[in-house]
């Protein structure tokens, strides 16, 4: 694979809201920290050259945070990507901060809320934030907060009505939230907990569909799980991975000479028009796979055989 294989364009691409338009398959950062995306990278330089290797490879969304680290995801991005390509999106979340023992804890206050603005733009070196999640607990796998989705969503607004933020997301949400947002302003983006063996959400998804709002999966690799034939053992999240759930993604993976983080990818592209896909990892070798799921096409009875897999 040369620098001027330019992979992730070929997933096509996808409107974030009115102003933005970005390449459908992009990059989570969330592994770029420690263990737990918690205290520095444990390949501080390696994972400069990812984020590089990223862009080189055609991604122009970066899905982040400052929760990540914290901080160390938004100082390697600005370490080594500043000043920005100009096509480049780059997404963050609010609404969450790490404890001591890096614990993720709701923070969803106003005052919270403009804090953790202010600091990934300080951190990112931007004036404005492109696009930034709400991140709340509707999904389950974040405890909710003590703070009304309201208040939290009615900060969101004036944030964006400031010119701090410019589109505004949201993530871990219910149906019952999204469209009490909506009611208020325009959402560019969703990132809710989805992948081959988790569609607990696609009640969320097909509400993005119906209203052309992106959908962006977050653990779209199972947390690993989907991934685990080679790399670390993945997160306890989502269903268990059966025998013979493993047989047919394997199967699918076989026959096409792929990995079966390749399979996961392409069918999130294949499910709906509305996905932005965005697998991390902390290899330079599996972003380079995980890319190239880009040209990967399943066939019909590719796709009925995972569509039944959950």
């Amino acid at each position: 694979m040369t620098l001027s294989d330019r992979l992730a364009p070929e997933a096509g691409r996808l409107r974030l809201g009115d102003e933005l338009s970005v390449n459908r398959l992009g990059f989570g950062t969330m592994q770029l920290p420690g263990p737990g995306s918690f205290g520095p990278s444990d390949d501080h330089a390696g994972a400069l050259a990812m984020l590089r290797r990223a862009v080189e490879l055609g991604v122009n969304y970066l899905d982040t945070s400052d929760f990540y680290g914290p901080h160390v995801a938004n100082d390697l991005i600005r370490e080594a990507l500043h000043p920005y390509p100009d096509d480049l999106v780059i997404g963050t979340k609010i609404g969450v901060v790490r404890d001591r023992w890096g614990d993720f804890v709701p923070a969803g206050a106003p005052d919270q809320l403009r804090r953790q603005v202010q600091e990934n733009l300080r951190r990112l070196g931007r004036d404005r934030l492109e696009l930034v999640y709400l991140r709340v607990g509707g999904d389950g796998l974040l405890r909710p907060g003590d703070v009304r989705f309201s208040e939290s969503f009615a900060m969101m607004v004036r944030l964006r009505d400031e010119g701090l933020i410019g589109a505004v997301g949201l993530s871990g949400v219910t149906v019952r939230q999204l469209d009490q947002a909506r009611a208020t302003i325009p959402i560019a983006a969703v990132q809710n907990r989805f992948h081959l063996l988790d569609r607990e959400c696609h009640d969320v998804l097909r509400r993005c569909v119906e209203e052309d709002i992106a959908f962006v999966p977050y653990f779209p690799l199972g947390a690993g799980m989907l991934g685990a034939r080679h790399g670390r053992p993945p997160l306890p999240l989502g269903p268990d991975f059966s025998a013979a759930q493993r047989r047919t993604v394997d199967g699918v993976a076989d026959r096409h000479g792929v990995t079966r983080a390749q399979i996961a990818i392409a069918w999130l592209l294949a499910h709906s028009p509305t996905m932005l896909v965005i697998p991390g990892t902390s290899s330079v070798r599996h972003l380079e796979e995980n890319m190239a799921a880009a040209r990967l096409r399943l066939t019909p009875a590719d796709l009925a055989a995972l569509d039944a897999l959950a």
